[in-house]
């Protein structure tokens, strides 16, 4: 972003902290960039009395593959989705400590050490089935909390600009020119998820999103967060589950039963509220699915052959949905 601060340049950040007041003239802390996002330049700041902030810039084009664009302004976006989550889950989410929209960055309180990373936990075939449980829980609080608030949400979540740029468009439009097959069933999918407007979608619900400190589950990276279609979250997220059951076999019947739980702890959490219709959850699974192996951002832990496995099997059961989320859970998680 040519003009604005390259955070990601140590001594240029540290000036930046220096000239807007964030730290004393003289303090010279230690920055180190982290790594993982594709959006975002993402810093890690340790100050010598024990304060540790993360620092997050947006970026206008995405590190991918194939070029992916969307608006730096986005981190404005994150910063009002973080105080919003904060304010209803403040056990699970970072509290924002400042931002600066000129410069497209904010920075947050850091999680404390020790935590790891919940994707790499799943990913080493360590699967435990209480973060299933929060991991649904903390959906669910997000959904039922921004379908009461409905009235009194932030109007800046009306705009779904970012989520369209961020995944609507990467994830199902795209995905519908590389598989001509499922295009009728992705484009028909895009269209309900416009019209649906019911309560507040965080748009990035990942276990790659979650870190997990003294066994609670902290979530991060909300800059596509949006008025809209709950069961995006439902799809998005069980994706990841599913996936991680299909590349493990020897983790296969724990992660099933992960995904199980989730699903489960999730519907009990926003039954009776109407919230969530199940049929258009079992899609989203579907198109997320074919999304993460044809679309912009495939994952990256899959082989060519098991996307071309994934690919199959989404295809096979678009033609013939299943009925339930339980059904679709068990039916995708075996190859």
């Amino acid at each position: 972003m040519p003009g604005f601060i390259d955070i990601e340049q140590p001594e240029a950040l540290a000036a930046y902290l220096r000239a807007t007041g964030r730290i004393a003239p003289e303090e010279n802390p230690c920055i180190r960039v982290l790594a993982g996002g594709v959006s975002n330049r993402t810093v890690l700041v340790q100050r010598a009395r024990g304060e540790s902030w993360v620092v997050k810039q947006a970026l206008p084009k995405l590190r991918v593959a194939v070029d992916w664009f969307c608006p730096p302004h986005r981190a404005a976006r994150e910063a009002l989705g973080m105080r919003w989550l904060n304010a209803i889950a403040p056990e699970s989410t970072t509290r924002l400590l400042f931002e600066d929209s000129a410069n497209y960055l904010f920075a947050m309180e850091a999680v404390p050490q020790p935590h790891e990373n919940w994707k790499a936990m799943l990913l080493s075939g360590r699967v435990e089935l209480d973060h299933a449980r929060q991991f649904g829980a903390l959906l669910a609080t997000i959904h039922r909390r921004g379908y009461e608030q409905r009235g009194h949400l932030p109007p800046q979540f009306n705009d779904r600009s970012y989520f369209e740029a961020l995944r609507l468009e990467p994830y199902y439009a795209y995905t519908a020119a590389q598989v001509p097959s499922a295009a009728a069933f992705l484009n028909e999918l895009i269209r309900r998820t416009v019209e649906r407007q019911v309560t507040v979608v965080h748009g990035d619900y990942s276990p790659k999103n979650i870190l997990v400190h003294e066994g609670r589950l902290i979530l991060l990276d909300h800059e596509v967060i949006h008025a809209g279609d709950p069961a995006f979250d439902v799809g998005f997220s069980m994706t990841h589950l599913i996936s991680k059951a299909r590349h493990l076999p020897k983790h296969r019947d724990a992660l099933t039963s992960a995904a199980l739980t989730y699903w489960r702890t999730y519907a009990e959490g926003v039954s009776g509220a109407g919230i969530v219709d199940e049929c258009a959850c079992v899609a989203h699974i579907l198109g997320c699915m074919l999304a993460r192996v044809a679309g912009r951002s495939p994952l990256e832990y899959l082989s060519d052959d098991e996307k071309r496995e994934q690919i199959h099997a989404v295809l096979a059961h678009i033609v013939k949905p299943p009925h339930s989320v339980a059904d679709t859970i068990a039916n995708l998680s075996k190859k």
